[in-house]
């Protein structure tokens, strides 16, 4: 029978077939081993973090970290990141400028080596980005891995199908839910149609094992997930916008947008630059972040932390901070971080979000100082805004940004579906327009060349 003629999957069917639930309990066992996996990642990450700027300078006996202390770690960091892409099969993972896409190729197991050497390098140095995109590919590669090993010759629908349960259990840590991450993964890779199911069920068992994991290492090693995974934002309760408040967030989600679509224009810009020679190239870009993070201490007596890192284990602070901290300060800190962001989602490799997520934090404390705005909608608003101007997940952000301002109430919600909403057409406007000039450029470039010299012009017909 020809695939033409062939009759259509009946997902319930499937899900009732015993080789469905075999598969079920393979998800199960995926998402302790990924989850097990992904917990020892996120802890080597903040131990190296936490040994390199806070407890070795006190091991060489500094009272406190000099002001140049970032650069040999962010050098170190390019090299590793470099060598990861240029000299291991995978090339270090996804490209953040990219976004946070997770359809396509699933992540190979042999790709893993090369995607977690360049995220540890990149996210234990202090490079601005976070963990979502590694962990997502391991959780894919050790899917994989698990049913080969299993059974060498599964067909592709189930390696797809465990890569998938895989980056379930992943990423669902991050977001202190297995609902969030579904949804992320769910949007990201484009899935949906009456198959959904087939894929969802096996996902949401896997990431509900992973979080019962996570739960547990934490409690039988006393280590805490707080310095990775997301909780909501202790934000000034928040009962319903009005219209001054919609204003608003019409005028800063564009402006969100337009800003977050030259940030990652330039790290596609500083990615090409550094392409010819990516080990010396990429050591400078890390140079380059330092010298921002440096840049804005020396400036504002503020920490280096502040610029370097993803940000996510400094909301509170932020938040908390944010009435001793001057306008000047907060404008500084969301230009350099924002222009480290860029150097980093160009030429190293983690996940776009908490930095999206951060920034909108700080572009929200400006603009509660803006009439009739107040910090709880700013905040909200814009965080919305950055990230799904970065994701171009609309769904995804929307439950992320939710769960982040929960505890200010509901009222923020409506403004924060409008946000997503016009950041999300706003930014696919911009990236057609660029698409349209790009091409525009490449097509008169053509008409202009010139032949080669010694080059055979075509022959027509009537040459013949």
């Amino acid at each position: 029978m020809s695939d033409a003629t062939a009759p259509p999957v009946d997902p319930g069917s499937l899900i009732r077939s015993k080789q469905y639930r075999v598969l079920l309990v393979f998800a199960a066992a995926i998402g302790l081993v990924v989850s097990l996996a992904s917990w020892g990642f996120l802890e080597a990450v903040h131990y190296i973090q936490v040994g390199v700027y806070q407890d070795l300078p006190g091991d060489l006996g500094y009272d406190s970290a000099p002001w140049w202390w970032p650069l040999p770690w962010l050098a170190l960091a390019g090299v590793l990141t470099a060598f990861a892409i240029e000299r291991l099969p995978g090339r270090g993972g996804h490209v953040p400028a990219d976004g946070l896409k997770s359809g396509g190729a699933p992540t190979q197991p042999i790709e893993l080596p090369s995607v977690l050497l360049a995220a540890l390098a990149t996210l234990g140095l202090g490079l601005v980005l976070g963990p979502e995109a590694p962990l997502i590919a391991l959780g894919m590669g050790l899917g994989i891995l698990a049913i080969r090993l299993v059974r060498k010759d599964a067909p592709d629908q189930v390696l797809g199908l465990m890569a998938a349960a895989g980056s379930f259990a992943a990423i669902s840590s991050l977001f202190g839910s297995p609902v969030v991450g579904a949804v992320i993964i769910i949007e990201a890779a484009g899935l949906g149609g009456p198959t959904l199911p087939l894929v969802l069920l096996p996902g949401l068992l896997a990431a509900g094992i992973g979080s019962l994991v996570f739960i547990g290492m934490g409690s039988w090693t006393g280590l805490s997930t707080s310095a990775y995974a997301l909780s909501p934002l202790a934000l000034p309760a928040f009962s319903r916008p009005d219209w001054g408040d919609f204003g608003w967030t019409i005028v800063l989600a564009l402006a969100a947008a337009v800003v977050t679509f030259l940030i990652i224009e330039l790290a596609r810009w500083g990615k090409r630059l550094v392409a010819p020679r990516p080990i010396l190239l990429t050591t400078i870009a890390a140079l380059a972040v330092g010298g921002l993070a440096i840049g804005f201490n020396q400036s504002t007596d503020q920490p280096v932390d502040v610029v370097l890192f993803s940000g996510q284990d400094a909301f509170s602070a932020i938040l908390k901070s944010a009435p001793t901290l001057s306008l000047w300060t907060l404008a500084l800190l969301l230009l350099f971080k924002g222009l480290a962001w860029s150097i980093s989602l160009g030429n190293f490799r983690g996940g776009p979000t908490f930095p999206a997520l951060f920034l909108g934090v700080v572009a929200g404390l400006l603009a509660a100082h803006l009439p009739g705005f107040s910090e709880t909608p700013a905040v909200a608003v814009l965080m919305a805004a950055a990230c799904v101007s970065v994701l171009k997940l609309p769904l995804a952000t929307t439950v992320i940004t939710v769960l982040l301002t929960s505890s200010a109430g509901l009222g923020v919600s409506p403004l924060i579906v409008v946000s997503v909403v016009v950041a999300y057409i706003a930014i696919e406007s911009l990236s057609a327009l660029r698409s349209a000039v790009a091409g525009k450029s490449a097509g008169v470039e053509q008409e202009g060349a010139s032949p080669e010299v010694g080059a055979v012009p075509a022959r027509s017909p009537a040459d013949a």
